[in-house]
């Protein structure tokens, strides 16, 4: 294999468009604390970080998950030989040694969560991901934290703590519908997931109520008045579009959870506009 391929191999392992939304969801968490202005250096250094350890994850990750994604993954790069499994290791290795170097410039609180972000990454797959909504707990708490850490970054973590809560529930459910989608290669695998241990159905019920939590709790910040309409205006769409999306997953979870994703970056985008508009209003 040549040398461009074995380039691309080693992007892909990142997952390169995860690990930018990733840094995208911090730069949402900052900005919705008000801290890109006032912060940006501590603002850009929790975005670099995270799109770092997003990309050591996903490299670790494929790393375990290798004999997986024979079944489930043949054409990522490990599987096709575009990467060798030692190689995507100390890539891997490489990735998270930037980000803490990053993460050791913010400050404590935002140390903390990247501490505790790097442990839950680095222990995930091994230890936690075959145990029935356990992984998918750690995988929801990884992906909503990226908000929690942005506004830790800039000192005020406070608002971008309710789009934190609200971003788990939600990534929570995606991940219990892709593992309705992956059941076939994780019960080959003898991983216990949520869909192997209850059923599918059940798992989608779970994934259902979940959802309809998250959904109810997304006028707490129009009701606490923190942001205010223009924040609701795009919210009740990205509901409508998670709702429909949880609905879909019951016939086709694949579609289902692609709809998840997208109307997760819309409530994402919600919090922008409620703080957009917030900071329009002041300086009127």
């Amino acid at each position: 294999m040549n040398v461009g391929a074995r380039i691309r191999g080693y992007v892909e392992v990142t997952r390169p468009g995860n690990a930018v939304a990733a840094g995208v969801l911090t730069f949402v968490g900052a900005f919705v604390a008000g801290g890109v202005v006032a912060r940006p250096v501590d603002a850009g250094a929790a975005i670099a970080a995270t799109m770092l350890a997003t990309g050591a994850g996903n490299a670790i990750n494929d790393y375990f998950d290798r004999e997986i994604d024979r079944i489930n993954q043949p054409d990522r790069p490990i599987p096709r030989g575009a990467v060798s499994p030692r190689g995507a290791l100390a890539f891997s290795l490489a990735l998270f040694v930037g980000a803490i170097a990053l993460a050791l410039t913010l400050p404590r609180l935002a140390l903390a969560i990247a501490a505790v972000n790097l442990l839950a990454l680095i222990a995930y797959t091994k230890l936690f991901k075959g145990l029935p909504g356990v992984g998918n707990a750690v995988v929801a708490y990884l992906g909503g934290s990226a908000f929690l850490f942005g506004g830790a970054a800039v000192g005020n973590v406070g608002p971008s703590a309710v789009l934190f809560a609200l971003a788990a529930l939600s990534t929570l459910t995606r991940e219990i519908v892709k593992d309705v989608e992956d059941v076939a290669g994780d019960r080959e695998e003898g991983l216990n997931t949520l869909p192997i241990a209850i059923g599918e159905r059940r798992s989608l019920h779970v994934a259902a109520a979940l959802l309809v939590v998250a959904v109810a709790a997304s006028p707490l910040p129009y009701l606490l008045e923190i942001f205010g309409a223009a924040y609701l205006l795009v919210v009740v769409p990205a509901d409508a579009v998670m709702l429909l999306a949880v609905a879909k997953s019951y016939t086709d979870p694949t579609a289902g959870q692609e709809y998840l994703k997208y109307g997760m970056f819309v409530a994402a985008l919600a919090f922008v506009v409620g703080r957009a508009a917030v900071v329009a209003g002041a300086q009127a």
